[in-house]
């Protein structure tokens, strides 16, 4: 009787040993944040992400910041938004609210960095938004809704995607 109890504790902390070793032997090289609809307008998520593009996460928390105490400018198309005062800035706006969820997915990306064991500080943002559904409201108008997908990628990786097309 003895065996068997040893047998099956042998078997069961092999077990153990074996989850723990896989669990420690994948490491994510990159860190992702997404965001499913968010109530923002697409054409002004599509403007913050060219404008945080390529920057790292403290720069654009800190771009973002700015926007929200309406400091800088989001440059937009200027067919579809008028003139702004202000030197060097043909059209843009200040998307508040867009800017807000920006930076809450911002935060949450630089979290997830952290618990992937990933140094934020030698990589980039790249960053993209997408339509999502429009559900209709009250009065039969459809409302706004975006999806966003944010990613930590690397310097040289941004560069060698350039060179192939």
């Amino acid at each position: 009787m003895e065996e068997q109890k040893n047998k099956t504790d042998a078997k069961e902390n092999k077990v153990v040993e074996t989850k723990k070793e896989t669990s420690a032997s994948v490491i994510k090289k990159t860190a992702k944040a997404n965001a499913y609809s968010l109530k923002i307008s697409t054409k002004q998520s599509i403007a913050i992400c060219n404008m945080i593009r390529g920057k790292t996460i403290e720069q654009a928390i800190k771009m973002l910041e700015e926007v929200l105490v309406q400091k800088r400018v989001v440059k937009m198309n200027n067919r579809e938004v008028g003139h702004k005062k202000g030197k060097g800035v043909m059209a843009g706006r200040y998307p508040i609210t867009a800017a807000a969820e920006f930076i809450k997915v911002l935060k949450q990306l630089s979290a997830n960095a952290i618990a992937n064991e990933i140094e934020p500080e030698g990589l980039v943002i790249f960053c993209k938004a997408n339509l999502a559904s429009r559900p209709y409201r009250k009065g039969g108008t459809q409302g706004k809704r975006t999806h966003l997908s944010l990613e930590l990628i690397s310097k040289k990786t941004k560069k060698k995607k350039r060179e192939k097309k």
